[in-house]
């Protein structure tokens, strides 16, 4: 039976924009020409759509690279949407241990930790497990990280679980942070989120507008 006292069940167990921070983790050219897990434009694509759905709706993200001059800078696909944010350049591999990241975190007030970042068993992994030994409930966005081999990718994952992080995906973020039709001031922005980033959920909400004769702008 689920234990009704478990932080992980209940209503109480689903993120909204007021309880939670973004932390994108060395999305750089470097890391990516590592990636072996997931093809790297899916991986851009999940990216992207998260940092744009944080920016929607109002959810703090907080950018880093490590040592950016030798393994390139931020991919233009999460900078450009935030151009006034300069990320954290660490020379740490775990941004959990430089403590610009943890007060980064702090000052926000939030509880609800979501990280994404290259590489899954390294850069998202070990800041993941430390954030839950501070009080953080951790969230990992699987589909926004990749590791060097599918299996790297993989066991990352199944440790992070068995610490404590929860797993899911950029687009049941995004649902859960909207949570209700009803909030009509965010179905506009997260319908285009959807249209260039939701792969067959963007095509068909398309189609389903030209049938109906909507614009799917409106």
């Amino acid at each position: 039976m689920p234990d009704a006292t478990s932080p992980y069940t209940g209503l109480e167990a689903l993120i909204t924009p007021q309880d939670s921070v973004l932390l994108m983790i060395d999305h750089q050219g470097s890391q990516f020409a590592g990636l072996h897990s997931h093809e790297p434009g899916a991986v851009v694509n999940a990216a992207a759509g998260l940092t744009k759905a944080a920016k929607l709706f109002g959810v703090p993200a907080i950018l880093t690279t490590v040592v950016a001059d030798r393994g390139g800078r931020l991919i233009p696909q999460i900078q450009d949407v935030l151009p006034d944010q300069e990320p954290i350049e660490r020379t740490t591999v775990n941004s959990w241990e430089d403590q610009r990241v943890v007060d980064a975190v702090r000052t926000t007030g939030r509880r609800n930790l979501l990280i994404a970042g290259l590489w899954t068993e390294i850069c998202v992994a070990f800041p993941a497990v430390h954030a839950l030994a501070d009080g953080y409930k951790v969230f990992a966005v699987t589909d926004a990280c990749g590791g060097v081999s599918p299996e790297a990718h993989e066991r990352a994952v199944q440790r992070m679980v068995q610490a404590g992080v929860v797993p899911l995906t950029w687009m049941a973020v995004a649902g859960e942070w909207q949570r209700d039709w009803a909030r009509k001031a965010t179905v506009p922005g997260f319908a285009e989120i959807l249209f260039a980033h939701g792969g067959g959920v963007g095509t068909s909400l398309a189609w389903e507008f030209q049938l109906l004769g909507l614009d799917k702008q409106a």
